[in-house]
């Protein structure tokens, strides 16, 4: 699947089909994510949901702690 993912062009693979999918691929599953599909923002329950096609715009925004 081709996406555009943060503004960069990806391919994924095959076995990629929801949103929650992208996160694991990426490994922020476990963090606080804001994502938003094709100018969407989703709530966490819609990243198990929300089935992906290609050339979807995704954006993901993960909070960094520091000082």
């Amino acid at each position: 699947m081709k996406l555009l993912l943060n503004g960069e062009r990806v391919v994924l693979p095959d076995n990629i089909v929801f949103v929650s999918d992208v996160l694991k691929h990426y490994d922020v599953h476990n963090k606080v994510v804001v994502v938003e599909v094709n100018g969407n923002i989703l709530t966490k329950l819609e990243h198990q949901s929300t089935r992906l096609s290609d050339k979807d715009k995704i954006e993901i925004v993960h909070f960094v702690g520091g000082g």
